[in-house]
């Protein structure tokens, strides 16, 4: 115990009091908590602003586009779109009547012609041969018929000796009688001379018609856009050996390229959108920066069951030296509205119509149904804010809004369903 107390004694007699130490400062702590809570506090609402931002969902906008009217006054809107073929109106594969082997061909691919221009020719020396023949047993019809009617002259005039005489009772009843029988024959032989020319003249036509199916004639004015044969080949109305059957005896095929159309199919859940000579609008492939007027001609009368399609053919309006049979293209067929108006205010008061307001479109992608009433959802300054619309007609992959957005607006492409009012939306692509 004493030992303990000692060394204490002796602990404690080392302490000092140190007179140069700086002071304490308590409050400089408080300080720094209390500048650091203000910083927070300011810090926190933008902050909370860029947590907020980060969770919005990311949507996909669209601007509405605006339709105007054009400077005739109309405002066409797209219906429906179909591709197809460019053809010729009027096309023909034209073959020979006869077969035979090719003598000359007056065209190659590209060869304008007239109608009724020979265009090809079959050797005919036979026909010739046979239309020479012809005219020969006319000339010697014609001879015999001379002949027969110089005798026919001559027991005529004696038939007319014998009935005098016997009236004078000079000659016998037998010798009148004789007279009158070769009368008789000589009259028959001069008919039976006159049809026996009649029919060698037949027989001419015959063979000069024969002769005419020689020639391979246009059918109407054209161009030339195939040549299927080469002279010394051997053609026939049926088709040859190692020639395709539908072309049967063709050697070209001539199309009126002042009537082009472009053929296309289009479903029969569709069909019902097209009207009777409806507006188009029809690109070719090669060309698709420029488009071509065009208008509906007609909507074929049957469908096939096996595709469920129909066959429309469209009449491209100003068809131009870039319009090639066999080229692709597409119909963009339009709804006419200042037609329809015309027609409406026409009906109405029977004056002058006005022209046709814009019409202002959004996607499809874009309209949700909410308790029966569509709806979109335009955002603008990062908030989508949700909006009651009256819809018109459909527009392709587009349908058109009466009311509710104006043209410019972005609207939100398949809105998710987590979307709220007055939410905050991050757009993709920003």
């Amino acid at each position: 115990m004493t030992i303990q107390s000692e060394r204490s004694v002796g602990d404690l007699s080392r302490l000092r009091i140190d007179r140069d130490a700086r002071p304490r400062r308590p409050w400089l702590a408080w300080a720094v908590v209390a500048m650091l809570v203000a910083a927070g506090v300011a810090v926190y609402p933008t902050a909370r602003a860029l947590v907020d931002e980060r969770r919005a969902p990311e949507v996909d906008v669209a601007r509405a586009t605006q339709v105007v009217a054009e400077p005739g006054g109309t405002t066409a809107l797209p219906v429906l779109v179909a591709t197809g073929y460019v053809v010729a109106r009027r096309s023909s594969d034209v073959g020979v009547k006869i077969g035979g082997r090719l003598a000359r061909l007056g065209f190659e691919e590209g060869t304008r012609v007239r109608k009724g221009e020979v265009i090809a020719e079959i050797e005919h020396a036979d026909i010739d041969a046979q239309l020479e023949a012809s005219r020969r047993a006319v000339a010697e019809a014609e001879a015999q018929l001379v002949q027969m009617i110089a005798a026919r002259d001559e027991d005529e005039r004696a038939l007319e000796r014998q009935r005098q005489l016997s009236k004078d009772g000079i000659t016998t009843t037998a010798a009148l009688t004789a007279a009158e029988a070769a009368a008789a024959v000589s009259a028959a032989r001069v008919r039976s001379a006159e049809a026996a020319i009649a029919s060698s003249r037949a027989r001419v036509r015959v063979t000069d018609e024969a002769l005419e199916n020689t020639n391979v004639r246009a059918p109407f004015d054209g161009v030339v856009i195939k040549k299927r044969a080469e002279v010394g080949e051997t053609v026939s109305p049926f088709g040859v050996a190692g020639q395709a059957t539908r072309e049967g005896g063709a050697i070209a095929t001539i199309a009126d390229l002042g009537e082009l159309e472009v053929q296309t199919e289009v479903s029969e859940n569709s069909i019902a959108k097209l009207t009777p000579a409806m507006p188009a609008e029809v690109k070719l492939q090669a060309y698709q920066d420029h488009a071509y007027k065009g208008r509906l001609r007609q909507i074929f009368p049957s469908a096939d069951r096996a595709k469920s399609i129909v066959e429309v053919r469209v009449t491209i309006l100003d068809a131009d030296a870039h319009v090639k049979p066999e080229m692709t293209a597409s119909v963009t067929f339009q709804e006419d509205r200042h037609e329809k108006r015309s027609e409406k205010n026409g009906a109405r008061s029977g004056a002058g119509t006005m022209p046709p307001a814009p019409v202002v479109l959004v996607p499809k992608r874009a309209v949700m149904e909410q308790n029966g009433q569509s709806i979109v959802w335009i955002v603008s300054g990062g908030t989508a804010t949700r909006r009651a619309v009256t819809l018109g007609a459909d527009r392709l992959d587009r349908v058109e809004v009466r009311s509710g957005v104006a043209a410019g607006e972005m609207v939100v492409v398949n809105p998710p369903a987590r979307l709220s009012d007055r939410a905050l939306v991050r757009v993709k692509g920003t």
